[in-house]
């Protein structure tokens, strides 16, 4: 049931709707996965049973093992004398197929859904699924890939013009059900907004019909996929074993061939260079309106209407008929990402640590750069750069456009070119580099491959050698996307409840309070673009630390060039010392609050977070960091026993611990908070807080069990292995030494303290030690100080008051809180988008149902 009613929101409802439309006219339908309520609340065992005797039958069974195991023959044993005399009936059921009817006509459908994030179109082309068993189909398959990256390519440049019909548009093919499939194109736009996009997405198809694609564009698909197998063959000993694994699946339920991707590099190489643009171009005829498309449109509040809809088409049909659909114009794309190569730094002081097998670099130009090599991935290469001041460090009058300079710059171009130009200049090559301000730091992190590290470097340093500058559609663009972010988060249920906990835990500062529509007109663009191109002008006060598979041979060079060849700042700028920035300004309340957040809501939905204050000592901190960790998982694992496996009343339950308020001061106490959160019944979520608190009560009373110990250290120690064979982990590992309260300079020393803080705690965590920790860490009892607070649908005045002298014998700190459906306090991060770059995610989720229990 907590399933199902998780699935009752506006995500869930537009899944389900879509899905409906899809398959009008099947039993899929009408058979959506989780099923019915009355079924889920009233079915008998038997009927389970029946039902698991009948269709769980081994015939149609599959085990499937990958793994590094030293003797397959053992493996292939265990399974036998596992499963080898287990027994089914001896006729195996027909599976039985279910056709969806094709249609000649479009469908359509105006979908208004009030707690939608925002507005969004989806048109579905239903046909076929192609097999894949011959080197033609193989073809047919990447020239049809071709197709989708080529015409995404327009999509996003689109989006990037002046006045765009829509945010972000993408197209891509999905199974649906044996034996189809669709190809789907998805769009979120502004409010009112869907016909402009509907109409300019069918016009970029019928183009593509009339004109086709450019041999330049199809180059560049050609040049991307060409990077995408070379990558995956590079590593072709480094396959994750989850991969090889859902290939044998993909083999034993769709019959798909498994050839290796020895062969498929091979075969892939050999058949992409004679794929040409206008093979792929004939995709375009498979995405016509007439062939079981359907239309939809989602919006918050009705605007579209069919007629709308079915006149849009009519007109498009015309359009082509007549050829007034002009050919594609594709801008200038310059050759160098840096016109004129930078003069070489050089190194000044150069340090080997042995126990993390890095190597650090000072450069002429003051950039502190650590290197260490790994094989655990051929192709890959990542790089984080960091440099202490950010956000906290403004002024409130100032602190919204400065928050707001990572957005706009990004749209302007923060490499010297606009993001659409650059995507065709990386075009083949696997690079990615991003920027982010954060309340102490500001940093740009990278991935890419060891033959494209220049590329990467290159990158970095247009980044320190721009100046953005606002332009007035850029910035019109960034602040409409950020008014339907506002918008969208206003229209969710869920925004009432996360300010309402941020508000209590963290008080109402500017820095954690929700962000208005007020406010981001106040928003100065060339502000906010200024303090951006400050945050990286001064490579000075930068520490780089890169990991992968890199041949410093090769690297130096490129190091040296383009990192030691930024120019330094004549004066200096942002240079902070990391003891005198300002901490983010909260504290945690003395009392007891359990509040009630009553929000308007189609269907009932319950969240719950209940939330401690910990405090972690400055003496042992480096112990007291990897043991609040150890006591998260502890915690988790207990909630999820007592809630779930014990009373079978929530789904999951998470635990989070929250300590980045404080400044990254080498002094002075860590103050934070850890917070558990699930989602359950309305009607028993004061219950179920009431069993959580007592479950805590209990292990800092009483402790933990030996089992639950053992538990939490091997999750811990699995987790250390598996990261020792991955770049992303030590990385992390090498910027926390960096960043540590105890570096003093000598980076291989805060990694051996650190390591050595590891090992005690692991070495040291017993039930006794456990509990103890409990009690220090948190409040004891933890009764005495918390805070809870319970999202509600909003009840009928009399329920409400009722609701609130329910609640108040908790506590007098205890109260229910209403919000109106026409609030304009939403909380935002200080990535304004963060709302509305989920919308092409919601609306591509739409039609890819999931079909798993």
């Amino acid at each position: 049931m907590e399933e199902y009613r998780g699935n009752r929101n506006a995500s869930g409802r537009m899944q389900d709707a879509h899905w409906t439309l899809l398959m009008e006219g099947s039993k899929y339908a009408v058979r959506l996965p989780i099923g019915l309520e009355k079924v889920i609340r009233t079915v008998s065992s038997e009927t389970v049973k029946q039902f698991y005797k009948k269709w769980y039958h081994l015939h149609n069974m599959a085990v499937i093992a990958v793994g590094d195991f030293s003797d397959t023959k053992s493996v292939v044993e265990l399974i036998r004398t596992h499963f080898g005399e287990k027994n089914s009936a001896t006729d195996p059921p027909i599976i039985p197929l279910f056709p969806v009817p094709s249609h000649e006509g479009p469908r359509f459908s105006c979908f208004v859904e009030s707690e939608a994030a925002g507005s969004a179109v989806m048109i579905s082309y239903k046909m076929p699924a192609d097999e894949l068993k011959t080197v033609k189909d193989y073809r047919d398959m990447l020239a049809e890939s071709m197709f989708l990256h080529a015409l995404n390519q327009r999509f996003f440049k689109i989006s990037r013009r002046r006045d765009p019909p829509y945010f972000s548009c993408s197209a891509a093919a999905d199974a649906l059900v044996h034996p189809l499939k669709a190809y789907i194109i998805s769009s979120s736009c502004k409010e009112k907004g869907t016909l402009e996009a509907i109409e300019s997405m069918l016009i970029e198809v019928a183009r593509v019909r009339l004109h086709g694609f450019s041999e330049r564009e199809i180059s560049v698909v050609r040049a991307l996929l060409m990077s995408e197998v070379e990558s995956a063959y590079l590593e072709r000993d480094q396959m994750q074993s989850t991969s090889l694994r859902d290939e044998y699946i993909q083999h034993f339920i769709h019959n798909e061939p498994v050839i290796g991707i020895e062969y498929e590099a091979q075969l892939q190489k050999s058949i992409l260079p004679y794929i040409s643009a206008s093979e792929v171009s004939k995709y375009a005829e498979k995405l016509q309106t007439s062939c079981s498309c359907v239309l939809k449109t989602i919006e918050p509040q009705a605007f579209a209407t069919i007629d709308d809809l079915k006149n849009i088409v009519l007109k498009l049909n015309n359009l082509e008929k007549e050829g007034s659909i002009s050919p594609w114009d594709d801008e200038h794309i310059p050759e160098e990402i840096v016109n004129i190569k930078p003069s070489p730094g050089y190194i000044v002081e150069q340090i080997e640590y042995s126990n993390i097998g890095a190597t650090e670099l000072t450069l002429s130009n003051g950039m502190r750069v650590c290197y260490k090599c790994t094989d655990f991935f051929d192709d890959q290469v990542l790089f984080t750069g960091f440099s202490y001041g950010g956000l906290s460090e403004l002024p409130e009058n100032e602190y919204f456009s400065c928050s707001m300079g990572s957005t706009i710059a990004g749209e302007i171009g923060v490499f010297g070119h606009r993001p659409s130009v650059l995507m065709d200049m990386l075009a083949g090559k696997r690079v990615e580099v991003g920027t982010k301000l954060g309340a102490y730091m500001r940093t740009f992190s990278g991935d890419c491959s060891p033959s494209d590290l220049e590329t990467a470097l290159q990158l970095v340093y247009q980044l320190f050698t721009t100046n953005v500058t606002p332009g007035e559609e850029e910035v019109k663009i960034v602040m409409q996307m950020a008014e339907e972010a506002v918008h969208a988060q206003e229209r969710d249920p869920y925004t009432a409840f996360a300010n309402r906990v941020k508000e209590l835990n963290y008080g109402n500062s500017y820095f954690f309070r929700p962000i208005r529509i007020s406010d981001l007109k106040k928003v100065d663009p060339v502000k906010a673009c200024e303090y951006f191109n400050s945050c990286f002008k001064d490579p000075s006060t930068f520490t780089v630390v890169i990991a992968g598979n890199i041949d410093p041979t090769i690297a130096l060079p490129l190091i040296l060039q383009y990192l030691g060849g930024i120019p330094k700042s004549p004066e200096p700028i942002f240079h902070y010392n990391r003891d005198d920035l300002k901490g983010l300004p909260f504290k945690f309340p003395t009392t007891i609050i359990r509040e009630v957040v009553r929000s308007p809501m189609v269907e009932a939905q319950c969240s719950v977070q209940l939330c401690f204050p910990v405090e972690l000592k400055n003496g042992t901190m480096v112990e007291e960091i990897h043991c609040v960790g150890f006591l998260s998982k502890l915690l988790e694992t207990k909630i999820l026993q007592v809630l779930r496996f014990k009373h079978g009343q929530i789904y999951s339950a998470g635990v989070s611990v929250f300590l980045g308020g404080n400044k990254p001061s080498r002094t002075g106490d860590v103050r934070g908070d850890m917070s558990i959160n699930f989602s359950c019944d309305p009607e028993i979520s004061s219950k179920l807080v009431d069993l959580a608190l007592d479950e805590v009560v209990r292990l800092q009373e009483e402790g933990p069990s030996d089992q639950d110990v053992s538990t939490v250290l091997e999750i811990e120690q699995r987790a250390h292995e598996n990261g020792l064979q991955e770049n992303y982990y030590w990385l992390e590992r090498i910027l926390r030494s960096y960043q540590s309260r105890i570096y003093s300079g000598d980076a291989g020393t805060s990694f051996k303290i650190q390591e050595e803080g590891r090992s005690r705690v692991r070495e040291s965590l017993t039930p006794s030690t456990a509990q103890s920790s409990l009690q220090r860490i948190m409040p004891y009892p933890c009764k005495n100080q918390y805070t809870v607070v319970i999202l509600m649908p909003q009840a009928p005045r009399f329920k409400s008051l009722r609701s609130l002298f329910q609640h108040t014998a908790h506590g007098r700190d205890a109260k229910v809180v209403k919000f109106r459906s026409n609030t304009n306090k939403v909380f935002f991060g200080t990535q304004i988008l963060a709302g509305i770059s989920g919308l092409t995610v919601l609306a591509a989720c739409l039609w890819k149902y999931s079909r798993k229990s």
